[in-house]
């Protein structure tokens, strides 16, 4: 086989309600965020892995554009691949169903788990446990945000035992359609550790990073800008080098900061914005 080895555990998963999907993967193995997880909005996730095929990621999303179900999906990338038996796969497709596909060839422990919404699936694992944990993690979590659903399923599968080979690196995948940056982007989540002792709490620190510059606060949870607090974020922006009216000498702050997309004008305030220029 010419293909790497992507030994590894993965859920590729949906938000139907948020229209969102994803896919969340660790492994004994290099950047594995460049390999396992595809997804695009209103049309399904997919993960590949094992011997894994690369192409499965965008011929499987051209099938899902056009409306393919998962098992179809997973039925005709695998039967027109003469190397399907050491191959592993996960699909979710743009109305939540779903199907995971492991090859009879691939190492031990390897399977996979597929419901409502979700494909769980790992090979060269300690045990099934690992993905059994992916599977329930997914379930018990509904309701939350997707991404935050897919660490924390990561997290319970590596505690249950995760890649028998070790840790390395790990990624997460999510998307929406003009759910990312400014609007103008439809990925909303795409972190990767691609090579680290801790790859799971890693990548987990790098999402708490993410949701304070790029996470959205309701607005009915923002803050009014009475006379009082419009004094003191003039006051706190001078003594950070950043004088003058307080629209133009915030956006200033924001923009240095990378906080700029939590920020709307200066009648009221998102909390986490005055939570980090009271920090400063």
């Amino acid at each position: 086989m010419g293909e790497p080895l992507v030994a590894t555990y993965s859920i590729a998963a949906c938000d139907l309600v948020a229209g969102q999907w994803g896919v969340v993967t660790q492994s004994k193995f290099l950047a594995v965020g460049s390999v396992v997880p595809w997804a695009e909005p209103n049309a399904g996730a997919i993960a590949t892995q094992a011997y894994a095929n690369a192409r499965y990621g965008p011929d499987g999303l051209a099938l899902l554009r056009e409306g393919a179900s998962a098992d179809e999906t997973v039925s005709r990338l695998t039967s027109a691949d003469d190397g399907r038996d050491h191959r592993q796969l996960g699909v979710v497709d743009a109305r939540g169903g779903s199907a995971t596909f492991t090859g009879p060839s691939c190492f031990e422990w390897a399977g996979g788990i597929a419901g409502p919404g979700f494909a769980a699936q790992g090979n060269i694992l300690v045990g099934e446990e690992t993905v059994a944990a992916l599977a329930a993690t997914f379930e018990a979590t509904a309701g939350n945000p997707l991404a935050s659903r897919l660490l924390e399923c990561l997290a319970a599968a590596q505690a249950a035992g995760g890649d028998r080979r070790g840790q390395q690196s790990a990624a997460l995948l999510v998307v929406e359609r003009n759910g990312g940056y400014a609007g103008l982007s439809d990925v909303v989540v795409d972190l990767r550790v691609d090579d680290h002792e801790q790859p799971v709490a890693e990548l987990a620190r790098l999402h708490r990073a993410h949701e304070l510059l790029f996470g959205k606060t309701p607005q009915a949870d923002w803050l009014d800008v009475d006379d009082d607090l419009r004094g003191e974020l003039v006051e706190r922006l001078r003594r950070l080098g950043y004088p003058g009216p307080l629209d133009e000498a915030l956006a200033a702050w924001a923009g240095v900061e990378n906080l700029e997309e939590r920020i709307d004008g200066v009648d009221r305030i998102d909390p986490v914005v005055l939570q980090e220029l009271r920090a400063r």
